[in-house]
């Protein structure tokens, strides 16, 4: 209903600046099993492959800083680098040993320099172990006795380090336990591999051997372990391939391939694997069998049969697939060499030369016709066939002495001896027709003018019989042709380019290949491309806010242009002529400007600067629309609530560039529950001008617990609505305390004991700090949060005593006649104990009306260790209620005792734990209300 929303005021703080630069911190609730500081203040984070990594990066300042994560110093195939993290929580499910590393979070609000934190993730793994088992036989000289040595190597994959133990059957194997066994590390391989020695190998020796890899059961990671049996037949592999090398065959057929073992202790498991690293896609392998069905010409290559048991070495043969093939052929002509003409002539000599791809190259045989009929090697008629080595695929018809009778079409078929590849045949006419060929640049075709965009046709006219190919690279520049490759060939002369754009503006050339033609001196000839475009202007777009009766001014800039010469310019509003001319060519802009801004100025302005080629357009939107509020996230204790079943919330924003328009009038407030599609709003006005980062507040009331509310607050000027900024309020069921704000969550220390507990850091620690007692950092390992502690160093004495009192918790009544069966809440605490003169801390409950409980409801004396312990204890207060934390000195001064991350929640605790490290908890996380609790509430006269 519309009356849940009521109760609105508005207030104003001008007293103080809201605007910060960023700080962050990070913190971790993902399944860490360990978070430590290293040198130079480096934070560990310690986790399990398989598990989840959640870090969340808690920043301050105002305006809201940005949030980045990246990440450095993982494996090169991890691409986190170009998928970068924008939001608080970075979340990365089943986390593999690849994504270990250095994390960052970068928040930025352009306000002093960017904030930058880090951890280092150490992903935690152990791999099943591998044993690999090697021989050595040495016959002694003189002697009529062998020496056999085996060698069984361990080897896992693992982070941290493994710790490798050998078993005989049920016997632990250790150095100097048998005489018979060496255990040892390869020198280069230390840490990584252990071996086990079997000297002169004896009846006993054959056994089963189990190698057990550990790594001390850090993160949970069991042991892991494999078992080897040896045997007096144990051996290496040995394999037998039933194909012949190479194997040729036609496209199209079906080719088996066939590994057999013939040896080999454990029996060998066989693989195929090609040259290319993978097999076809379409290949079956069955045991030693690997089948290419209809094969390709792509899926020619080495393949290997590799046979392994972790004996020896494995078993490697290979075979080569030759698939046949008769690929691209073409010819050329070459006049008498003997004669300085490039011409052919009756009685000269002219060769014919035809060139075709082949595999198998040695399956190639050539043939040749004349009009259709067989032709012979004679006298005057010579074929030869080119040396492999030189030109391979290659044939050559020498005609000695040109008679009339010899011109005529010329054939070269090529055949691979083989069968079952069609023949491919080159028809070559020589007649008083054939003429070497020339290259002309048809009239008007150069310079060749087009516009960017345009598609171009590049011409050159050849001429000669035959036509040959025509070769267009770039003359003036080393630079690709448009398709990316340094040359392009054309059949008819014609260079074809789509969509032209200006970095092709040059000299082409063009030149006659000696395929397909006569092999004489290239000619050639050039074409130049002239590419014009459009002026290119800045702003494209801008966006131009302004008040009313204010001065506005726009300027378009022209960047280059082609032709550079600009004819004209216009101003239009909302395609409304507002101002055109003749463009200064002295000056590379032009100007308009509005003296004095009134409602009908608003609208879109266009600047058209416009050459030969088209024109260039810059845009303002002109308008009066209002900045956005910027959202206020450091409230400190936003939240409160007084009655069982609503919550309020302090809503706090500042205006982005107030001055900028004319002046905020109101605030349309939105606010919808979330899941909900309705709106309520309402209208907030304001008397005053804000100022630049004044901080405005406004009390939403009437919340219902525990929903979270969508809340959009939208600026009014006289133009209208402005910019809206849209935050979540998220209710939390849980009062969270870790100490790091200076006013400490509203505790306070008490005025009637001996001395008051402090605010501390360890990376802000005095150096003369007492050894031996107090942790080096706070709860979650971090040297840079902050904890409370007392002071036990002089003048302090036994028995002084420090007590923290919490703000007051409201308990509201279920009914208007009292509480009958009071509520249980949960309230814990984190503890660090370490000195030997640890006195004693106690938790007592104090109800309103009521003294304090003589009787603490936890407690707790002597030293605990170096380390942090959680305590939880339920309590069932009547009445509103103060939780109080009191240390008291023991004998000494080594009897520092501090306390991190308060907690109080709804409901009792759920087994309350044994006191355990807590470096390996992870802290509730509440990204937007860290300080209150649902039906915990703050008495109004706290606030």
């Amino acid at each position: 209903s519309c009356e849940v929303y009521g109760l609105f005021y508005l207030s104003a703080n001008t007293a103080l600046s809201s605007t910060a630069p960023p700080t962050v911190r990070i913190i971790h609730s993902g399944n860490a099993c360990n978070v430590e500081e290293e040198r130079h203040t480096e934070r560990v984070y310690t986790i399990r492959e398989g598990e989840t990594l959640e870090l969340t990066c808690l920043v301050t300042g105002h305006p809201r800083p940005q949030i980045r994560w990246t990440k450095t110093a993982g494996s090169v195939s991890d691409r986190f680098q170009d998928s970068s993290v924008f939001n608080e929580t970075l979340h990365i499910q089943k986390i593999q040993r690849t994504q270990g590393g250095r994390y960052y979070c970068k928040a930025e609000n352009g306000l002093g320099s960017p904030a930058i934190k880090s951890i280092r993730v150490d992903v935690y793994y152990l791999d099943d172990p591998v044993v690999t088992v090697h021989q050595s036989i040495g016959e002694a000289k003189e002697q009529f006795y062998y020496e056999r040595t085996v060698f069984l190597r361990c080897v896992a994959n693992s982070n941290p380090p493994v710790r490798y133990s050998w078993h005989r059957g049920r016997e632990v194997l250790t150095q100097g336990s048998d005489k018979g066994v060496e255990i040892y590390e390869p020198f280069f391989t230390q840490g990584e591999t252990k071996i086990l020695k079997l000297k002169n190998l004896r009846p006993q020796d054959y056994a089963n051997y189990s190698c057990i890899a550990s790594v001390r059961n850090v993160c949970g990671i069991p042991d892991r372990s494999v078992v080897f049996k040896l045997t007096n037949k144990t051996a290496s592999p040995s394999i037998k391939l039933l194909v012949e090398d190479p194997i040729v065959v036609n496209p199209g057929q079906t080719v088996s391939l066939v590994c057999i073992n013939t040896g080999g202790e454990p029996p060998p498991i066989l693989t195929w694997v090609s040259a290319n690293d993978s097999l076809p896609q379409r290949s079956v392998v069955n045991g030693g069998t690997l089948t290419l069905p209809s094969i390709t010409s792509d899926e020619a290559g080495i393949y290997s049969c590799v046979a392994s048991n972790n004996v020896g070495n494995p078993a490697k043969k290979s075979t080569t697939i030759v698939v046949r093939a008769l690929n691209r052929g073409r010819f050329w002509i070459t006049p008498d060499p003997y004669h300085n003409d490039d011409n052919i002539q009756i009685g000269r000599e002219v060769k014919i030369s035809c060139q075709v791809e082949a595999t198998p190259p040695e399956e190639l045989t050539f043939s040749w016709l004349k009009n259709g009929r067989a032709l012979r090697s004679s006298e005057r008629m010579v074929i030869t066939q080119t040396d492999p080595d030189i030109s391979p695929g290659t044939t050559n018809l020498d005609i000695i002495d040109l008679k009339f009778t010899d011109f005529g079409t010329y054939t070269c078929v090529a055949a691979l001896k083989g069968g079952g590849i069609p023949d491919f045949s080159i028809d070559v006419n020589i007649s008083s027709t054939t003429v070497p060929p020339n290259l002309t640049v048809p009239r008007g075709k150069s310079p060749l003018v087009a516009r960017e965009g345009d598609t171009v046709e590049l011409e050159c006219l050849v001429s000669g019989k035959p036509k040959p190919i025509i070769l267009w690279s770039r003359a003036d520049k080393e630079a690709p042709m448009p398709d990316g490759s340094m040359q392009m060939e054309s059949l008819d002369g014609v260079l074809r380019i789509v969509n032209v754009s200006r970095d092709m503006t040059g000299s082409y050339r063009c030149q006659t290949s000696q395929y397909n033609g006569f092999n004489v001196k290239p000619r050639e000839a050039m074409v130049e491309l002239i590419v014009q475009y459009p002026p290119m202007v800045e702003p494209v777009f801008m966006e131009m806010r302004q008040g009313l009766g204010r001065p506005v001014v726009m300027t378009c800039r022209v960047l280059r242009a082609h032709p550079s010469r600009v004819l004209r310019f216009e101003w239009l509003l909302s395609n409304r002529l507002l101002h055109a001319g003749a463009f200064d060519a002295q000056k590379d802009e032009t100007e308009y400007t509005i003296r004095s801004l009134n409602k009908e100025g608003w609208g879109e302005y266009t600047c058209n600067i416009i050459n030969e080629a088209g024109a260039g357009k810059c845009t303002f939107q002109v308008t009066g629309k209002a900045y956005p509020p910027e959202f206020y996230y450091d409230t400190y204790s936003p939240l409160w609530q007084n009655r069982p079943r609503v919550y309020g919330f302090k809503l706090q924003w500042t205006q982005m560039n107030p001055s900028a328009v004319d002046r905020i009038i109101a605030y349309r407030l939105g606010i919808r529950q979330m899941g909900q599609q309705r709106w309520w709003e309402t209208e907030i006005p304001v008397n005053a001008t804000p100022n630049k980062g004044e901080l405005m507040t406004h009390n939403l009331t009437e919340l219902i617990k525990p929903e979270s509310y969508e809340v959009r607050l939208t600026p009014i000027t006289r133009f209208g609505e402005g910019d809206s900024a849209i935050r979540i309020i998220t209710y939390s069921r849980e009062f969270h305390c870790s100490f790091e704000e200076e006013a400490i969550c509203m505790f306070i220390q008490d005025k009637n004991d001996d001395f008051d507990w402090t605010q501390h850091s360890a990376a802000t620690r005095d150096t003369k700090y007492t050894p031996n007692t107090g942790p080096s950092a706070d709860r979650t390992g971090s040297k840079q949060g902050f904890y409370m502690y007392i002071e036990t160093s002089r003048p302090r004495k036994e028995g002084d005593q420090a007590r923290l009192i919490s703000p007051f918790f409201n308990v509201a009544p279920k009914n208007p006649y009292g509480i009958t069966n009071p509520p249980a809440y949960c309230f814990s605490f984190f503890y660090h104990m370490y000195g030997k003169h640890i006195g004693t801390l106690n938790a007592f409950l104090k109800q309103k009306g009521l003294t304090a409980s003589e009787a603490p409801v936890w407690s707790l004396s002597g030293n605990q260790g170096d380390r942090w312990r959680q305590a939880k204890v339920s309590i069932h207060p009547t009445s509103s209620f103060q939780v109080i934390l009191e240390g008291i000195r023991g004998p000494g001064i080594e009897g520092d005792i501090a306390i991190d991350d308060v907690t109080l929640e709804e409901g009792g605790c759920r087994d309350p734990p044994p006191n355990i490290s807590a470096k390996a908890q992870s802290p509730s996380i509440h990204i937007w209300l860290l300080w209150v609790a649902l039906a915990l509430s703050l008495l109004p006269g706290q606030r």
